[in-house]
């Protein structure tokens, strides 16, 4: 299992487009990954999960990633959040 934390900087937080298209990028690993962020984790695939979960700017997420391409999914998960949130 791989983890980083990230903190968001986008200034509306994680909101349906951004949320919208992490679940895209998510969906196109094998590897399990999920979001926790004060308290609560969710499946990266899950939508309403994620946008549900009340993540703000500022506020700092526990990317964990496990499975086959977790190295690949874990690089990938960076890359996106770094170019979008």
């Amino acid at each position: 299992m791989k983890s980083f934390e990230y903190t968001i900087k986008d200034p509306m937080g994680v909101h349906a487009r951004p949320a919208g298209i992490l679940v895209k990028e998510a969906k196109t690993y094998k590897s399990k990954i999920t979001i926790s962020f004060n308290g609560k984790k969710e499946e990266a695939t899950k939508l309403m999960k994620i946008m549900g979960m009340g993540i703000k700017t500022g506020n700092t997420i526990t990317v964990e990633v496990e499975g086959e391409d977790e190295d690949a999914a874990c690089e990938g998960m960076k890359k996106f959040l770094e170019g979008n949130l």
